[in-house]
């Protein structure tokens, strides 16, 4: 089935000049660019990327107690906190920030299954546990713990939707 969804080059990608190199590994996969450009500035779209939804808040406040509880540091001196939804809006919050501090390049992708396609081509969220052959596997090797311990998030490379709803909801935002 021929899907499109989005994908975000980030700012570390970008400084570190793997653009061209992650769009020929979407296009040897079979992936066709629909879309793209190079953005900077957009505060409002980015805001707006970002759910601010207690659901989605939650999900990933939890994703960031666990991984600090799973390398032994405490949540209360890392974030002040222990709730799960303030954690989530204190991560928003790094990832807005970290967005803006660079171009970065937004693109439509097209293709069979491509929203799984184009997951299985960038790897694991976390880069540390990204299998080899991935793109944040190859290219990156941050991790949860290091990332909290600098207030930051994880420096991941790349941004892709994450199931087909998300995709139709970002690639309305990004490419109206």
């Amino acid at each position: 089935m021929i899907e499109k969804t989005l994908v975000i080059i980030k700012p570390d990608a970008y400084a570190l000049g793997l653009t061209g190199e992650i769009i020929s590994r979407f296009e040897r996969a079979g992936l066709k660019l629909e879309q793209l450009r190079v953005s900077a500035g957009e505060n409002e779209t980015l805001d707006n990327h970002y759910p601010r939804d207690d659901g989605w808040l939650g999900s990933v406040g939890q994703k960031t107690l666990d991984d600090l509880q799973r390398v032994g540091l405490s949540v209360m001196e890392q974030l002040g906190t222990e709730d799960a939804v303030a954690i989530g809006r204190i991560v928003r919050g790094w990832l807005i920030d970290f967005m803006q501090s660079g171009p970065i390049v937004p693109m439509a992708v097209s293709g069979n299954r491509a929203v799984e396609k184009v997951r299985t081509l960038v790897g694991s969220t976390l880069p540390i546990m990204a299998s080899p052959g991935t793109i944040r596997g190859d290219y990156s090797s941050d991790s949860a713990d290091f990332a909290n311990s600098e207030s930051r998030p994880v420096r991941n490379l790349i941004h892709a939707s994450g199931d087909l709803d998300e995709a139709a909801r970002e690639l309305k935002l990004w490419f109206p």
